[in-house]
Order: structure tokens, then C-alpha cells, then sequence
């Protein structure tokens, strides 16, 4: 079963997180600089939005209160409450071609984000992990980082260049940092697929986005494919893991000349499948 969860219509909505503490997703709207969160049973008008002064793309939980959130030139402390921000670190803060992307907390308690040319210049962006304090460039040159999610034992992290059709499965070490190469995980024909976010359930199946496909594909830990679901927006961003059984899905409307009703809404979807809890960011 699919439904609409929210019907605010995102330019482009991107990084769902559900919150294990305060049972809200939070989403954003990259192109219109928002986060919005609401609660699973809320009533549209109970929705929340904060607007930021520049891109905002993805998200961790740290405490009750707090996210670190990802901006285009910087990691920041954001408090819900009060609405200020607490720069942790530079993002390419020298560089004001790129802005901020995909991005989730691993399991270890690190955080990793994606960089991309705000104008879709080829090659420009890369993937880091802020953990404890250090920012560290992990991938480069990336041109749009999507699919940044992790195994459940936190052995592996995944992440695709969304161009390039290939989803990499990465083995970490105890501390959550990459050690060897990547390897491949899938290839995937780009007449049907073009993965975007994604997210790893309990049993370590992968759950991918396919942005201009329509569809969310699930995956086996072994990488093939084991089932597909058409969704009503053409351009499906991410999806994110909230009760057992539900998983939400993020959409965008961007650059389309005639975007229908259900583009850039965000969904809520029952699927046969229970998450990892989100991972709190351990500063």
C-alpha cells in the first residue's frame, strides 16, 4: 500500500530521517532550503518547517533536541527548539560551486555526506565521514552521491554515483572508517534504473530510489534484485525506515516541464520489511 503522508510539494525532497526518539520524519527540501518534520498521525497543518539561509540536504539525530545538519558550506549543530546552529566543521566551505547531498549516520555513531556542483557540472563533488570531531574525504572525484546507507552489523556501508548506475559496497573497520576498495554491489541498466538515496533494513536487504524511474527497487545482501515498486512520483529521492513495515519516500519536481500532482510529495509506503533505527551521531 502507498499513500501521501504529506502533500507539501518539494522542488526537490531529499534526506528522510525518522527520528527513533521524537517519532517525527524529517525531510528537506534542498532547493527551497527548508526541513519540515511531522509525526506519523499529525494533521497537516501540524507539520513543522524551519528555513535555513542556504541548501540543506541531509540529516543525524545526536540527542532529543538536536541534528546534525548538512548545509552547503558546513556541518551544524542545529537545535529544533530554539533554531540555532552550531558550525562543527567546514564543507568545502572554499568552494562555492558544490552544496551538500545524501547523507546518514552509520552505525559507529559517524556521519557521512555527499558533495555535488550546484549546477550539475560533472566530477566536481566527493563523499566524506565526520566522526568525533574530523572530517575526512573518503571518495573523489563523485559526481552525485546518492545511496549513502549501511549493513545492519556495521561492517559495510553502500553509496552510488546516481550518473553512473553502480551501487559500491564498502567494508569498514571497528571504528567505521573504509578499509580495502570498494566493491561492486550492483550495476544497474540505465533504460529502467537510476539509483538514488537508499537505506538497509534489518536483514541487510538494500532499498533504493530510482529518480525519473518511478520506482523503488529492494535487493538481496547478495545484490539481486528481489522486488520492484512502481510509486506515484516519477522522480522518487530517497526512502527512510520508520515503524516496522513502513518505509517513507522522499520525491522531487525539479526541471520538470509539466510535473503532475504527485510529483515532490512525499509517501508512505507498507512494505514487508522492518529498519535499522536510525543511528545517533555521536559528536
Amino acid at each position: 500500500m502507498i499513500e501521501i503522508f504529506d502533500d507539501t510539494a518539494c522542488s526537490l525532497g531529499e534526506g528522510p530521517l525518522w527520528h527513533p526518539e521524537r517519532r517525527q520524519l524529517f525531510w528537506f527540501d534542498i532547493n527551497a532550503h527548508r526541513l519540515y518534520a511531522k509525526g506519523p498521525e499529525a494533521a497537516p497543518d501540524q507539520r513543522r518547517m524551519w528555513q535555513f539561509d542556504d541548501y540543506v540536504s541531509a540529516a543525524g539525530w545526536v540527542d532529543g533536541d538536536r541534528l546534525l545538519v548538512a548545509k552547503a558550506r558546513a556541518l551544524v549543530l542545529f537545535d529544533l527548539e530554539s533554531g540555532t546552529e552550531e558550525v562543527l566543521c567546514p564543507l568545502e566551505a572554499d568552494n562555492p560551486a558544490t552544496r551538500s547531498n545524501d547523507g546518514r549516520a552509520d552505525p559507529q555513531g559517524g556521519f557521512w555526506i555527499g558533495t555535488m556542483s550546484i549546477t550539475a557540472v560533472p566530477d566536481a563533488g566527493a563523499i566524506y565521514r565526520y566522526y568525533r570531531g574530523e572530517l575526512r574525504q573518503l571518495y573523489a572525484p563523485i559526481h552525485v552521491p546518492n545511496a549513502i546507507s549501511f549493513s545492519p552489523d556495521g561492517g559495510h556501508a553502500y553509496f552510488t554515483d546516481t550518473p553512473r548506475g553502480r551501487i559500491w559496497r564498502q567494508a569498514l573497520d571497528a571504528q567505521g572508517w573504509p578499509r580495502a576498495e570498494p566493491e561492486l554491489f550492483v550495476e544497474l541498466a540505465s533504460k529502467t534504473h537510476r539509483p538514488d538515496g537508499a537505506v538497509v533494513d534489518a536483514d541487510g536487504r538494500l532499498w533504493c530510489a530510482h529518480y525519473g524511474k518511478g520506482k523503488l527497487t529492494c535487493h538481496a545482501p547478495d545484490g539481486q534484485e528481489v522486488q520492484s515498486i512502481s510509486v506515484p512520483a516519477n522522480r522518487p529521492t530517497c526512502p527512510a525506515f520508520g515503524a516496522p513495515g513502513t518505509l517513507y519516500l522522499t520525491s522531487a519536481r525539479q526541471h520538470m516541464a509539466a510535473p503532475t500532482p504527485a510529483d515532490g510529495l512525499t509517501y508512505r509506503l507498507r512494505v514487508a520489511a522492518r529498519g535499522q533505527a536510525e543511528h545517533r551521531v555521536i559528536l
